[in-house]
């Protein structure tokens, strides 16, 4: 293609070299940007027809235009061609054959450079509500498990290590409070999306006489932005966001992990459904847990898309650079992962079979409710360190025996402590651990059951 007839060639005389015009292009990525493209120029035609820079009728002409080509797209008869740079070069020529010389009044006041501020912003605010839908859904998952599993005791681990037990149900709450900060990023991200940058023209305004305003109310923006020089080269919410769906598929990540080692022979605390699981292609009894592994996997494909944008802005000076159309792949990509990874990890855990005994049995092992015994002996007036020593020696002696501290006698226990009396056996079960800490945010099952109605309040 002559460089003449290219949006930017009036200066040029040369042709631009075919390894230069495919090195730059976007078109195969940023296509999907084309319905924010559209409404945004249809927006913009309204507002210059608004302050009578276009006729009446050539703003009639142009918003027929681009339906049409809108049109096109959606029913795959629009012709992409490899010589375009972009969609919004793509649109634009297709609005001029069409419109004729009235469609290249379009651009009147606008540069690339607003407009694609303008299409992403309108992408990134519309997914961001598809991200925080896919996150209910999930939420939705773990709050049903939360309450089938609010009886379910389970171990509790810190450092991988069986710490205390705690109700299954509180377990997939926490779960469900790092879905809900997450889906509180993504609201809070929206707020500074969600404003206009149309109007900043390349990057220092325009002297035609729009009306930014006019525009934001049409394309239901609350504000528009303040400053043309940072309006046309930020690239903030999009590292805000990708930041906020880091944290997402990490929290996806650590509930995979857990799924993965609690689904192993070793752990055996549940199983995932065939659905949602693989074989291998050599060892017929294998039952692979590809779906839990695949988000585990996927989160630092995420990590490595925010670590793009980061480095990308890093050393721009202002105002736009061309370096800035690479913010679109990594963009799309952490949102594409992002969704899919919620939606079928929410539909994995309906799938999960719990095996209940086997957990609490778990539970109980391990010193489990060693720290209930020390509370109960502070209880008795002794102070929690003097306390802590003396079930420390407990354990250490039952260690050395081979016991538990079910097996102990109460002259056993009373040799470490004379006050120790009949109820220390009622004090070391699974369930009075577990509904002893009522402490608020706590384990017990009236705090669990409390959490579940408030969430189904909200």
């Amino acid at each position: 293609m002559s460089a003449k007839d290219k949006p930017w060639g009036g200066r040029f005389k040369e042709a631009t070299d075919k390894q230069v015009e495919l090195f730059t292009a976007s078109l195969h990525y940023d296509r999907r940007l084309y319905r924010y493209d559209i409404e945004g120029s249809i927006a913009h035609a309204k507002m210059l027809v608004f302050q009578g820079i276009l006729t009446p009728q050539e703003g009639r002409i142009i918003v027929r235009g681009l339906k049409d080509v809108r049109r096109d797209i959606e029913e795959g008869r629009f012709s992409f061609s490899p010589e375009d740079e972009d969609i919004h070069m793509a649109i634009e020529k297709a609005l001029i054959r069409k419109t004729g010389d009235v469609g290249g009044k379009l651009h009147t006041g606008r540069s690339r450079n607003d407009q694609v501020a303008l299409d992403v912003r309108m992408y990134v605010r519309e997914e961001i509500k598809a991200a925080a839908e896919a996150l209910g859904a999930l939420k939705s998952s773990l709050a049903a498990l939360a309450g089938a599993e609010k009886d379910t005791i389970v171990p509790g681990y810190t450092h991988l290590q069986k710490a205390q037990p705690v109700l299954l149900g509180h377990y997939f709450l926490a779960y469900w409070e790092m879905f809900d900060r997450d889906a509180e990023r993504l609201r809070d991200c929206l707020r500074r999306v969600n404003r206009m940058p149309l109007g900043a023209a390349a990057l220092a305004g325009t002297s035609v006489p729009i009306d930014r305003a006019f525009v934001a109310k049409l394309l239901r923006f609350p504000s528009v932005t303040e400053n043309s020089m940072d309006t046309v080269s930020d690239r903030d919410y999009i590292a805000e966001v990708i930041f906020d769906l880091s944290l997402v598929m990490m929290h996806m990540s650590r509930l995979c992990e857990d799924m993965i080692l609690w689904s192993t022979d070793e752990f055996k605390y549940l199983e995932i459904s065939d659905a949602f699981t693989t074989g291998s292609s050599i060892m017929p009894q294998k039952k692979n847990p590809d779906v839990a592994e695949l988000i585990r996997g996927k989160t630092g494909r995420v990590y490595g898309d925010l670590m793009a944008i980061l480095t990308l802005l890093k050393g721009l000076p202002m105002t736009y650079n061309r370096d800035l159309q690479e913010d679109k792949e990594p963009l799309f990509d952490a949102i594409d992962t992002t969704k899919a990874s919620l939606y079928v990890l929410a539909d994995m855990l309906k799938s999960v079979t719990f095996y209940r005994e086997r957990m609490k049995k778990e539970a109980a092992s391990g010193f489990s409710t060693a720290t209930d015994v020390a509370e109960y002996l502070v209880g008795l007036g002794v102070p929690f360190r003097e306390a802590h020593g003396i079930v420390g020696g407990l354990v250490s002696y039952c260690i050395k025996n081979g016991k538990t501290l079910f097996d102990l006698t109460l002259e056993e226990y009373r040799s470490f402590y004379p006050g120790f009396g009949e109820d220390i056996y009622d004090v070391i079960t699974v369930e009075h651990s577990v509904n002893a800490r009522k402490s608020a945010g706590g384990t017990a099952a009236a705090n669990v059951a409390k959490r579940l109605s408030d969430i189904e309040g909200t």
